[in-house]
Parts: structure tokens; sequence; C-alpha cells
């Protein structure tokens, strides 16, 4: 009392999938090789076997070709909704079916020799566990941070901030900057947000109350993100938040898991194209040229060990190297889109970069994140085997997903509609001389855009060569000077480059910036020096060497000097790891006016 699909039993690339066809349909659909069944229906024309599939009904009657195909994947509407659809459909089911063995090897070639549908149970929950693990980080980072940098006392004071804007913004503030510290912004409070950061983070990866503590995790890193200024401005920042938000989404209906793998994925593309398309478009001539990276790890931020060992390789390895970031970044994200084995190919490529960038360059837990995003390239099927869950939950990722409401697919086309397009905005707006976007676009960017729930992505579009390095000192009398140590960031020129990652230390990676302009247009650098001559404990807090332990400096002042991997001989001779040559003033002496009178 089924139908019954009527296939050649004799061809690979039919059982391929039919066998696919058979998980898709469930019990719905019965079906049977011709060389078995093909007696029992006379009104079949033998030969007809051999050259399309026949789909026989409860009643007798049958069809054959795209027409069988499309009703056994019950989208007979799709095929009946237009002659144009219904007339290609058959043309492309003709060409396949005589070429069947070259369709046969591209499929094992993309697909393999057993497809299944695809589901991302499993994969949802391993991104979930290492979401919470980097939401966890990031907050404890800034915890130890927070006071120093955004407290009372410390360089940013948020309160100072959210009383700046709020007075021009009036009610619009809540919109325009939503953040929680608009009501209280202590240092008691910053830090217990932190804290309660890392205490939700933890909870999520346990596996507990995971929708209420995504979104209480993005409500606050958001208001951080925006109370942080330039301390919280980083792309991984906005990347984390993209990433949390998405997540807000996550289901376990068969739509929903295909919806939230997909948006994954797209971003994913949006991420690592943008990364080569930017350097392409500032038309920076080490790009070009393919002698970025003769410049690059010693120019980096925060360089690790491994960088300096990686800067002595031949300079036809850096051109080589350069020439296969650049392809990989604008070549593998267009696999993201394609069939299975060739997208785990392009996701290989790209996990193989992150790797790489990941051990010679301190970039907090950008590149962990980005590898995590990355695992939506892959399924279940690829993921189980290698993926330990615990007992109480791998019932429940192995069952088949539920089908989805008509709510749970209006929903994820609601949200497919506004990040796809903004997404692409986000894409065309870094196309140089590009037209304006038209304006519903427009409209609708702007009113997302302080919810940081699409953003736009590319480090290093103009590759820095050489490496101006500030270094802050303080004196008694304004002729002998000691220098303030930061933990992390380059100084002393015997001291190795350190690991600091997943923690970032954000002071010292805004140094590597203020670096690139002057103490006018780092208005936080005057008011960080003001902090040292108060001898703030705070921001005392954020260094690793304190020249002044007793009583805070009468002067301090910042000279710039230009800094470069030691060579192989200097580091034997000196063990030196940096070289330096003075470049002269930053910043003049300054001193309080008290300390200054005595």
């Amino acid at each position: 009392m089924k139908p019954l699909l009527i296939y050649d039993g004799q061809c690979g690339f039919c059982r391929i999938w039919l066998d696919y066809w058979k998980r898709l349909t469930g019990d719905r659909i019965d079906y049977a090789p011709s060389q078995e069944v093909a007696g029992r229906f006379p009104q079949i024309p033998p030969e007809a076997f051999a050259e399309a599939v026949q789909l026989v009904r409860p009643d007798g009657s049958f069809v054959s070709g795209a027409r069988a195909v499309f009703e056994t994947l019950g989208r007979e509407r799709i095929y009946e909704s237009s002659p144009w659809i219904a007339a290609c459909a058959e043309a492309a089911y003709r060409f396949i079916a005589r070429r069947r063995g070259f369709f046969y090897w591209l499929t094992v070639l993309t697909f393999g020799k057993r497809i299944e549908p695809a589901r991302f149970a499993l994969t949802q929950w391993v991104f979930l566990r290492l979401l919470a693990a980097i939401y966890l980080v990031a907050f404890a980072s800034l915890a130890v941070q927070v006071t120093g940098l955004l407290g009372e006392h410390g360089i940013s004071p948020a309160h100072d901030f959210f009383d700046r804007i709020g007075t021009n913004l009036g009610w619009m503030r809540f919109w325009a900057v939503p953040s929680l510290f608009w009501w209280n912004s202590t240092d008691a409070v910053l830090a217990g947000a932190c804290w309660a950061g890392v205490v939700l983070a933890a909870i999520l990866f346990a596996g507990y109350l995971e929708r209420l503590a995504l979104v209480l995790l993005y409500v606050l890193y958001l208001s951080f993100s925006l109370a942080g200024q330039e301390f919280l401005s980083f792309q991984w920042d906005a990347l984390l938040l993209e990433a949390g938000f998405l997540a807000i989404f996550f289901g376990y209906t068969s739509v929903t898991q295909k919806t939230i793998a997909w948006l994954y994925r797209w971003l994913a593309f949006r991420l690592y194209f943008l990364s080569g398309f930017v350097k392409l478009a500032s038309h920076d001539p080490t790009w070009r040229s393919l002698s970025a990276l003769d410049f690059h790890y010693y120019t980096q931020p925060l360089p690790t060990i491994l960088a300096w060992y990686a800067d002595k390789l031949p300079r036809w390895f850096h051109h080589a190297s350069t020439f296969a970031v650049l392809a990989i970044e604008l070549g593998a994200p267009f696999l993201i889109f394609a069939p299975r084995r060739i997208r785990f190919f392009g996701a290989g490529l790209l996990l193989g970069l992150q790797a790489l960038i990941f051990a010679t360059g301190n970039y907090t837990f950008f590149n962990i994140l980005t590898v995590a995003i990355t695992l939506f390239l892959f399924d279940d099927q690829a993921l189980r085997g290698i993926v330990w869950t615990p007992r109480r939950v791998r019932g429940w990722l192995m069952a088949e997903p539920a089908r989805s409401g008509r709510i749970g697919r209006l929903g994820a086309a609601a949200l497919t509609l506004l990040l796809l397009p903004l997404g692409l905005a986000r894409i065309y707006e870094n196309v140089p001389l590009a037209p304006q976007l038209p304006q519903p676009i427009e409209t609708l960017a702007g009113y997302v855009a302080p919810f940081q729930v699409v953003n736009s992505y590319g480090l290093f579009a103009v590759m820095t060569t050489t490496r101006l390095e500030i270094i802050v000192e303080g004196s008694d009398d304004g002729q002998q000077w000691r220098a303030y140590e930061f933990r992390y960031k380059p100084g002393d020129v015997n001291r190795a480059p350190r690991w600091a990652q997943p923690h970032q230390p954000r002071l010292d990676w805004q140094m590597w910036f203020a670096a690139l302009g002057d103490y006018r247009s780092n208005p936080w650098f005057v008011t960080f020096l003001e902090r040292l001559l108060e001898g703030s404990p705070e921001v005392l807090a954020l260094l690793e060497k304190n020249p002044f332990p007793d009583h805070p400096p009468r002067y301090v002042r910042a000279v710039t000097y230009d800094y470069r991997f030691s060579t192989w001989d200097e580091h034997h001779e000196t063990r030196a790891w940096w070289h330096r040559e003075p470049q002269g003033e930053y910043l003049p002496a300054i001193g309080l006016r008290t300390t200054a009178a005595r």
C-alpha cells in the first residue's frame, strides 16, 4: 500500500543515492532493484528500467525520471510549479543518467560511498563547549584587568565615558550604546559582572540552562564591549559577540540545525574572505610583492617566541608563505559551500592556517574562536568517533532530529533574511569606490550596528614594516630615568617574547596601536601616565615591573625605539632577543602640579 521506487540494482551511482534517499523518506517509500521486481509490473516497458528510476504508486500508476525523484522526496509541488522547472529537471536527469559512470566517481570524490543526511546536533554540542570555554577565558582575562582599565582610578573610567555620551544622546543612549553599566559602573559592579560571566560560562559548559546562559553571556559581553571603549574594540571581541548571538538560536530540529550551520558557514566565509580581500584592496605593496612576512613576525603586536625562529627562515620561504596565506584566505572560503569532501579539504586548509597563526602570535582567543566556527564545515558524521561525549547526552545526540514546525521554519527564515543581507553589506563596504548601498539596507545596518550581530573583519590590511615601541619612564629628578616594564610587550631586549594567549593583556595591545600615531590621537595614554604619577594601584597591577615601589615618580615621559628581532649572531653574542635603536620622544616629561611644585 506504499509507493515503490524501482532502480537499477547494478548501477553504483544509483545505489549510493538510493541509500541516501531511504534515510530521508524513512518508511514512507519502499525501494527495490529492477532485477528483482520488474516482472511484477508488465505495464512498464522492460527497457525503461535501465533508462530511469520508476515510481509505482499504490493505485498502479507510475512515473519515471525526474518526476519520480521529486515525488519520492516529497517535492512534487516544486516540479509542478512551472513547466520550465519540469523541463529543466528532466533534461538534467537524462544528462546524468547517460553518464552514470562519470557521476559515480564524482559522487565518491565529493561525498564518499555513503551519504547521510546532514545533522549538526553533535557539531552544536562541541561548539557550545568551545564557546563556553572562550567566554570563560574572555571574562576571566578581563576580570583581572577591569578595574585598572575601566575602574574609578583606571585608565578610561567607565562612569566618565557614560557621563560624556549620556549628555549628548539623551534617551537614545540606551539604543546607541546598549550596556547594563548605564545604571552602575563602580569597581565592584565591573569586577562582579566579570566573575558572573565566568560562572555563566561554566554553567553553559556543563550543559545546563543553555539558552538562558547564552542570552546573559551575550548581554554581559556586549555591555563590556561598549563600556570598554578602545580596550574592548578588537575584532575578536566583535567576533565573540556575533558567534555568541547566533548560538542563542541553537535548536535540535532538522531545519534549525541546518539553518544555524549554514549561517555559521556564512560567518566563516566573511571572516576568512575579508581577511584576504582587505589585504589586496588596500593596495599595500608588501602584500602585492609577497614580502609581508619579511616584516610580520617582529612587527605584529605581541609575537611569541616561535615568531623569533620563524623570522629566521629563508626569504623565499617568507614569500611562498605570503602567497599561501593570500591563496588560502581568498580561495579556500569558496570551498565552504562546496560538496562535503571538498568542503572538508577547505576546512583543513583554514584550520592549518589558524594553527600557524596561533603558534607565532598572541591573538588571545581569536584563533580558538575561529577554529570553533570552522567546525561547522563538518557534520555529525565527520565528528562522530573522534569526539568524546558524556553518556548522559550521547542518546539524544544520536537521535533523529525532530521535524520543524511552522513557527520554527518562519524563525529560521527571518534570521537568515536578517543576517544574510547585512553580511553582504559588510563585504560590500570593503570594496573600494563602491556606490552607496540601497537605503533600506543602510537603515537596517544602522539600527542593528550597536548590537554587533554582523561585523566586518580583516586584520593587517596594511603591513607595518617597522616596529616603534613606546618605553614609559619615570624619574624623581628629571635626570635619572627608570623604565616601567610591561608583562608581554617588548621592553627589555634580553627578555624573550612571551606566551600570553588565550589571555589578552589589553593595555599591552593598546600600546602597539598607540605607537602607530602620537599621544594627541590617544588621550587614554596621557591618562595612563597621570595614573602612574598618582601611583594608582589598579593601573600599576597591569604592569610587570614598577621601578618606584615606595612612592610615585615626580615625572614621567615616553620615548620610542625602533625594535627588530636580533639576528642569530647577535643572540649568540649578547643573548638578546631584540635589537633596538632610539627614535626620540613620544611624550615629553610631565608631572602633576602638586608634585612638580615640591
